[in-house]
């Protein structure tokens, strides 16, 4: 066990933030939520209170699908995120991004690459984890029209969100790595397969077809770059497990 750290949680309500406050707080350290509920404001950098914290964790989320809007989201919250970081003293800076982001720099992803490249040129030390889909955003990403549920072709080796946190305190505790490898599930999978079977564990009917993306994203989504490269740190909680778990009730 590390020793005590006081850990802030940027996104600490969302989908992996929540995981990471959780397990740091059933690891003995003192987490702080920072999230509009709790009276922080990452985008307007308002509230950010970061008095006595070692690490901040970044497992926030922008609402925004262009690439413009994420972009422009990112680079505000890791501008303000780093900025009270030094005010504070903060001594590691800790991002969740996406396992080829700076691949696919499209839409949403667009937006953590420029992530990336902020938290790289800020002067607080520094670790990026890059995580594949997650298990829990599967059902998200399903487009539904009427009785059919539409499913972008995706090559994808997703993992729960669960492990995420899990890798995230993990690094909170050893220090800054710069880049850390990639994780990711056990296996490849499809997305469409895992719709289907989120919907049958819920006791739906749906018709679920997959269908090819236009454009660079969807090239990119299918073309393999978003899959975990050969150094990747692999989770081993299979998708029957999480499924077997209840998680996908939650999700």
């Amino acid at each position: 066990m590390s020793e005590h750290l006081s850990i802030a949680v940027a996104g600490g309500t969302g989908t992996v933030g929540a995981h990471v406050a959780r397990i740091a707080h059933d690891r003995g350290h003192e987490v702080r939520i920072l999230a509009r509920s709790t009276g922080a404001d990452l985008r307007a950098g308002t509230g950010i209170d970061l008095a006595g914290i070692d690490v901040v964790i970044d497992a926030s989320g922008a609402f925004a699908v262009s690439a413009g809007r994420s972009i422009e989201w990112f680079e505000a919250v890791t501008r303000n995120l780093l900025a009270a970081e030094h005010a504070a003293g903060v001594g590691h800076h800790i991002a969740l991004s996406i396992v080829g982001a700076a691949r696919a720099p499209y839409g949403y992803y667009a937006g953590k690459a420029a992530q990336e490249r902020a938290v790289a040129a800020g002067s607080v030390p520094w670790t990026v984890l890059r995580a594949a889909q997650f298990f829990e955003f599967a059902s998200a990403n399903a487009i539904r029209l009427g009785p059919l549920t539409l499913m972008p072709s995706m090559r994808s080796q997703p993992v729960a969100a669960a492990s995420v946190a899990a890798r995230l305190v993990e690094i909170a505790e050893g220090g800054p790595i710069g880049d850390a490898p990639d994780l990711a599930g056990p296996r490849e999978e499809r997305m469409a397969d895992l719709v289907r079977r989120i919907g049958a564990a819920r006791g739906g009917s749906a018709r679920v077809i997959e269908f090819p993306m236009p454009g660079g994203f969807g090239r990119a989504i299918r073309d393999g770059s978003i899959l975990p490269g050969p150094d990747a740190q692999l989770d081993a909680t299979t998708f029957d497990e999480w499924l077997a778990s209840g998680a996908h009730s939650e999700a």
